[in-house]
């Protein structure tokens, strides 16, 4: 029986929530691809992250947003200004929480949930290390803090309850041709992808603040018929970073150089052939210039 007869729903669907709640992990597991960097540091997601899902007769545009925070420079700055625009641009608002954070947290991003015209989903993610009377308790609570949003409780982790949360999506969504092709499944290009991964690697492999001056750039991406070639420029803000990164006779940045290039193989399912070389550039979180060519700021 053909479904022509129903009319084509499309809408954008924005996923925001403090940081460590499992934004990340929920859109992989509704997308069925692995788009956002998931590791249980914070900050992780530094731009919106689309990755869109196509059914007969309807076309979801995930986005994923950086955790909401209070910027203390300029990069933060513009990584809240996504979520101001996701809160901004929604048809569906997906507004991600857990059973461990203090639901206080941000309050002012509640708020404005309650002022939004599109409708609300609160997900109250990781139930799977929690009790059911800590559940019950916590869905009452959000009833309340939003009441025109619809609760469910959810673990991305176990992707347990998602089927429930797609199809109140499907239902939601308004009566629209789709945005992008129907073969999209994301809005960014594989450079991306290939900076992500390795800036991935870099919050595995170091800890402090090591991660969070560090920004990935790929000067070069050549597509050959049997590999990618890419090489990759790991941008730190100071000289002593630089040693941490590359590490006692480079072993460290071969490492992350190794773990890299088996994800992307696995991500593009091609061969790849990877260079990383690490350049020190200074207070590059603050500068306009260069957050606008590391794509920051529109």
């Amino acid at each position: 029986m053909s479904n022509s007869h129903t009319p084509h729903k499309s809408g954008f669907v924005n996923i925001i929530g403090n940081p460590n709640v499992g934004k990340s992990t929920l859109m992989n597991a509704l997308v069925g691809e692995r788009l956002s960097i998931v590791t249980s540091k914070a900050q992780t997601t530094r731009h919106r992250i689309m990755g869109i899902v196509n059914g007969e007769n309807y076309q979801i545009v995930y986005s994923d947003t950086p955790g909401i925070l209070r910027p203390s420079y300029k990069l933060q700055e513009s990584m809240m200004h996504f979520v101001e625009t996701a809160i901004g641009d929604a048809d569906i608002i997906l507004y991600i929480t857990d059973v461990v954070e203090k639901s206080d947290k941000n309050r002012e991003y509640v708020e404005k949930l309650n002022m939004v015209d599109c409708p609300v989903i609160v997900v109250i993610n990781k139930i799977d290390i929690s009790t059911q009377e800590e559940v019950l308790k916590l869905a009452e609570y959000w009833k309340k803090e939003i009441p025109k949003a619809d609760v469910f409780i959810a673990s991305a982790i176990e992707k347990f309850n998602l089927d429930a949360i797609f199809n109140r999506i499907v239902e939601l969504l308004p009566i629209n041709e789709a945005w992008y092709d129907k073969d999209t499944f994301t809005d960014k290009n594989l450079r991306f992808f290939a900076s992500e991964i390795i800036r991935e690697k870099i919050l595995l492999n170091y800890s402090k603040e090591i991660p969070y001056c560090t920004e990935v750039v790929i000067e070069e991406f050549k597509e050959g018929p049997e590999r990618y070639d890419i090489q990759a420029v790991i941008n730190v803000m100071r000289d002593s970073q630089k040693g941490i990164i590359i590490g006692s006779k480079g072993a460290s940045l071969k490492k992350v150089g190794m773990e890299a290039r088996k994800d992307m193989e696995e991500f593009f399912e091609k061969k790849v052939f990877l260079q990383t070389f690490v350049k020190v550039n200074p207070n590059w979180r603050e500068d306009k210039r260069k957050l606008k060519s590391f794509g920051y700021i529109l």
